[in-house]
């Protein structure tokens, strides 16, 4: 059965759940306006511990368990949250009684499993993005989160950034751009996925556990660039696609209302960096969508190009929009653009507390998992479309890849 058929028949609101025997309250309190919120942290690395901070600025949270497979990571984040319980297991981690949500900051081939196994242990769960490694994980996500009636955010967090929600409420809700038929997307330059393995990482710490990185993924010997730079590794995730795409694609479904493409064509490479990696360095996306637009991703991590950006154009202007502006250029010539500067801090924060509402609400949050599940799968078209070498063409209503 497709995802589509399972969402139209709307098992997700209540038939499993019944069946199951349980109720959210079964699972973990609910929590009051004042009440201590309780978070452990999944994947304790810079991301990890960054996001964890924005946490901490909310006076009800109190951070009691972290998990990493690196007990110096454990090491770090304990320096801001003494007094937490360390683990090195998730599954001992999803015991702890002194818990309430997680942050799930793993690498992405691990996301699945141990965002599902929160959700199942009755845990909101804020997830950093992309949600899957693979196309066929989502479902299986967004069942997790329903069945269980969790609150689960992925964390892209345009969607909670004040230019971000000023943009679609001026321009798009109103239809001021008129019929729009393309949205362009690049992120050039991305230094992250260049990174090095700092040099202590020669030889494996005794104090890592390599195979419990490994996880799902099949065996091979220790190497400090897959641990230290995995997303330069498909095994791992999906490169620039779906670790920088994810977000952009994201902020086109938000702004346009259309979640799911019809097809999906791809190029790229490594053309530059011949260092051993499998993702492209160099790639170029083209998703075609039932309303008729097209939506495109370039990106590139050779030197000379830097820059991310949103552009969406339509038959009365178009909108161009980054994490730091947004500017409106009207189709009329001589018109004057529209620059609006954005609040220069980290808008995570602002996707923090949306996420801290809602487990207090119980409402679905802004970036809901199922949204996370539907930018993702974008995403991964497009980089199956790359290493297949062809264009695939998807069914928007079972959410399937269409047979040649």
């Amino acid at each position: 059965m497709s995802f589509g058929e399972f969402n139209r028949r709307q098992l997700f609101r209540g038939g499993l759940k019944a069946a199951a025997g349980f109720t959210a309250a079964s699972y973990s309190r609910i929590l009051g306006a004042n009440d201590r919120i309780l978070l452990g942290v999944i994947g304790t690395g810079e991301r990890g511990r960054h996001v964890m901070s924005l946490f901490q600025k909310d006076s009800r949270v109190q951070v009691t368990a972290l998990c990493d497979i690196y007990a110096a990571m454990l090491d770090r984040a304990l320096q801001t949250a003494p007094g937490a319980k360390t683990f090195t297991d998730h599954r001992k981690f999803l015991e702890y009684r002194e818990l309430d949500i997680v942050l799930n900051a793993t690498p992405d081939h691990w996301h699945a499993q141990t965002t599902i196994d929160a959700l199942n242990a009755g845990k909101d769960v804020y997830v950093e993005k992309p949600l899957t490694l693979t196309i066929e994980e989502g479902p299986e996500i967004v069942k997790a989160a329903r069945v269980n009636e969790r609150v689960c955010q992925v964390g892209m967090q345009q969607r909670s950034g004040p230019h971000y929600l000023r943009a679609k409420e001026e321009y798009f809700d109103t239809g001021r751009l008129g019929k729009v038929t393309l949205a362009r997307t690049w992120w050039h330059g991305n230094t992250y996925h260049l990174r090095r393995a700092p040099d202590y990482l020669r030889q494996q710490p005794s104090n890592l556990d390599w195979a419990r990185f490994l996880g799902p993924l099949k065996w091979r010997d220790w190497d400090p660039q897959q641990y230290w730079n995995w997303r330069a590794y498909l095994d791992f995730g999906g490169g620039q696609v779906t670790d920088l795409f994810t977000h952009w694609i994201d902020v086109v479904h938000m702004f346009l209302g259309q979640e799911i493409p019809v097809s999906a064509v791809a190029a790229g490479g490594v053309y530059y960096y011949k260092d051993g990696r499998t993702a492209p360095d160099t790639i170029n996306v083209l998703l075609e969508y039932p309303g008729e637009f097209t939506a495109t991703f370039e990106a590139t991590l050779a030197p000379g190009v830097r820059g991310a950006a949103v552009e969406i154009c339509g038959t009365q202007g178009r909108l161009w929009i980054s994490r730091e502006r947004y500017e409106f250029h009207p189709a009329e010539k001589g018109a004057k653009p529209v620059v609006v500067e954005a609040e220069p801090y980290d808008f995570t924060l602002d996707h923090v507390k949306d996420f801290l509402e809602c487990v207090r609400t119980r409402q679905r949050p802004r970036g809901d998992v199922l949204i996370g599940h539907r930018s993702a799968q974008a995403s991964h078209l497009g980089n199956i479309a790359y290493v297949q070498k062809r264009r695939l063409n998807f069914d928007p209503v079972r959410e399937e890849i269409l047979p040649l």
